[in-house]
């Protein structure tokens, strides 16, 4: 299973042009993916620069033969109720059970300009590896404190999952909403998460934890998939690598966390230092399965 990440910008490149066709072209261009989960995808702000349009529409057409979840942090109307919507997208071609999107915690900090985060989660099922939550969030940039919550509370949605993988609700086969869902501890977390490998926040989101459930036992925690599989070599930079706008030096902001169940599995990671279509780079994860 092969998935790609990529804060997109709102398909802004470096020359100045929005192209969602070429974010689909250049992360094609990195591998066949099955998955792909963008950040920072816009609809209806005309007038931010290269003016995007419908996005997710635009995403829709470029991608037959994918399902595509969009999940809005902002989702407001201007003066002339013109609807604006910004966040996370998931487009997969693998059977999809289920979608959630979670509103992230946005504390007050009056010292800087922030806005809304969430996490997009979508449940697929690849033929090797069977029931797979897939995370993909952009975490605030601003905020230090904002993005200290949102990690708490990702690693709690992580936390909570795997709880009801391990101890899943009665089932109802009734074939309204309390119908069985699929639960699962096979988890890969991504996106932007506007913050360096060596940021406390991280060892936050890969702590570990015990299932609260009869029987117990530890749960499956998350792992930063670069060192699993490159041990010390540092983590090649996915921000700041052509563009110095927010700093001089290039960062590793853009992650892949799995589950411990997955860690075997883990074949590939690699982050394309080529392309300028964003400010940011993408990132390759390969599992076997």
């Amino acid at each position: 299973m092969k998935l790609v990440t990529w804060n997109t910008q709102w398909c802004l490149g470096l020359d100045g042009m929005v192209s969602p066709l070429r974010i689909v072209e250049e992360a094609r261009a990195l591998a066949d993916f099955d998955v792909l989960c963008l950040q920072e995808i816009a609809s209806g702000y005309d007038r931010m620069p290269g003016a995007p349009g419908d996005q997710p529409a635009e995403l829709r057409a470029l991608l037959p033969g994918f399902q595509l979840f969009f999940g809005a942090a902002v989702d407001e109307f201007d003066a002339a109720g013109r609807r604006m919507r910004f966040g996370n997208l998931i487009a997969t071609r693998l059977p999809v059970a289920q979608a959630r999107h979670h509103p992230l915690p946005w504390p007050a900090d009056s010292a800087v300009s922030t806005m809304p985060r969430m996490c997009t989660v979508v449940t697929l099922t690849s033929p090797g590896l069977g029931p797979v939550r897939v995370m993909t969030t952009h975490l605030e940039y601003y905020s230090a404190n904002q993005r200290a919550a949102q990690t708490r509370a990702l690693r709690a949605l992580h936390v909570e999952a795997c709880q009801q993988a391990a101890a899943p609700p009665k089932a109802e086969h009734d074939h309204s909403p309390f119908q069985p869902k699929p639960h699962t501890q096979h988890a890969i977390l991504c996106g932007d998460f506007n913050m360096p490998a060596t940021d406390p926040a991280q060892a936050v989101i890969q702590q570990g934890f015990d299932l609260v459930t009869p029987g117990g036992g530890p749960g499956a925690r998350l792992h930063d998939a670069w060192p699993a599989l490159h041990g010390e070599r540092p983590h090649d930079p996915t921000f700041r690598l052509f563009d110095k706008r927010y700093g001089s030096d290039p960062a590793a902001f853009d992650f892949f966390f799995v589950s411990e169940t997955l860690v075997p599995r883990l074949t590939r990671i690699e982050v394309d230092g080529r392309t300028r279509a964003s400010d940011h780079q993408p990132v390759l994860l390969e599992l076997e399965g």
